[in-house]
């Protein structure tokens, strides 16, 4: 399919969803915008049966999405010179651009039905790119501890898609870092059962039940001395290793409790081990720490 060349005019920021266009607005009304949004292009003629059935429909559809996916028709008889180079055969014709190349298309007047499936996979591919660059931004706003923007833009994500599990571990982590644990469990209470087991879950629920063992600075301190009189006390250090990471000192965290298992891996059942199982849950699998860590305790339990 060609591509028409050379414009005059830009595409605009805000375009109307129905628009009529012509050869010389083809670049900036439909290859320009379909860089914003997806861009239905309706060929039609006014002496076309079939395109006075689509039409109406195709403009109630999208009209419908709000503004998601915009409609530019075309008449082929005013424009015969771009109809000929988007190789138009038959009419009606109906191309969608999205990123300023056609993706799809069909010719002849379908039914509401199919018109509709047409349109949602256009919107729902732009919908994807938006939610996932909200994400990215509440992501961004979380690693900088602005929770109540974090917050607000992981909210707004779960208005669009209630089932988004990025969307609802953000925002369970958002409500951890602020202190509230009750929210987070709510929170957590909107996964699907279907993705309960998905990672970005177990790290919430990772961090959840770590953040209810945590220790303030006095019992850090103690705990820290009781270790440095007695080093084969694991107790001590298991519990000064929870309290650490609790305030944030997870390198220190990480080394106590490699230390017991290096020197008594089967302690208390496992619980040294256990526990750093849970710290690399709640760190998350991409974590520097957990990375390191998972090797330094391959190299012990393997050795």
């Amino acid at each position: 399919m060609a591509m028409i060349v050379g414009s005059d005019s830009a595409a605009r920021t805000v375009p109307t969803p129905v628009k009529e266009s012509n050869t010389k607005n083809f670049m900036a009304d439909v290859v320009e915008a379909s860089r914003q949004m997806p861009v239905l292009v309706d060929f039609w003629a006014p002496w076309c049966g079939p395109c006075k059935q689509l039409g109406p429909m195709l403009e109630k559809i999208v009209g419908e999405t709000k503004g998601a996916v915009r409609l530019v028709k075309i008449n082929v008889d005013e424009n015969q010179q771009l109809a000929a180079q988007m190789r138009i055969q038959s009419i009606p014709a109906v191309f969608a651009f999205v990123n300023g190349q056609p993706v799809d298309g069909f010719m002849g007047a379908l039914p509401e039905s199919q018109l509709r499936q047409f349109v949602s996979r256009l919107t729902a591919g732009a919908r994807g790119d938006e939610l996932e660059t909200m994400l990215a931004e509440a992501e961004q706003a979380l690693a900088e501890d602005d929770l109540a923007t974090a917050g607000q833009i992981f909210g707004q994500v779960l208005q669009i898609d209630r089932e988004n599990v990025k969307a609802i571990a953000g925002l369970a982590k958002a409500q951890i870092k602020s202190g509230d644990l009750d929210g987070a469990k709510a929170t957590l209470a909107l996964v699907p059962p279907q993705k309960t087991s998905d990672p970005e879950i177990a790290s919430v629920r990772a961090m959840i039940e770590l953040s209810a063992k945590q220790a303030d600075p006095g019992d850090v301190r103690k705990l820290g001395a009781a270790v440095e009189q007695n080093p084969a006390d694991h107790q001590s250090r298991y519990d000064l290793a929870v309290a650490l990471n609790g305030i944030g000192r997870r390198q220190e965290a990480l080394d106590h409790l490699l230390t017991i298992i290096g020197k008594e891996r089967s302690w208390n059942d496992e619980a040294a081990r256990k526990q750093l199982v849970q710290f690399f849950d709640a760190w998350g699998p991409k974590d520097e720490l957990t990375q390191l860590g998972r090797r330094r305790l391959s190299s012990i339990l393997f050795s």
